[in-house]
């Protein structure tokens, strides 16, 4: 492991926040959010993106554990009043819902 990587994941996962749904809806709308897997790890998928990774990206997306926000789940999430876990990856918001 590099320690440029390193770097990049102490980065990342210093911006990671947990925010509610209803305030990431504009970037939901914009077609700019980007929902993880639960059981993933959301600081290492996040630094797949950002060193561009797209075999492991392609795998996360074809596998469905890396895909866009439906509709529905969106709906259900407002709902809900959800918290997500989130970091950004520009121009992607990555959002992962872990139960408690």
């Amino acid at each position: 492991m590099s320690s440029a990587n390193d770097l990049l994941r102490t980065k990342i996962n210093q911006e990671t926040a947990r925010f509610p749904w209803s305030e990431l809806l504009k970037h939901f709308a914009s077609g700019n959010v980007l929902a993880i897997a639960p059981d993933l790890d959301l600081v290492e998928v996040a630094v797949h993106m950002a060193n561009d990774n797209a075999a492991e990206i392609q795998t996360l997306l074809s596998a469905g554990r890396l895909y866009k926000v439906s509709d529905e789940q969106a709906r259900a999430w407002l709902e809900n009043d959800l918290q997500l876990w989130t970091v950004v990856v520009k121009p992607w918001i990555l959002v992962q819902h872990r139960a408690s």
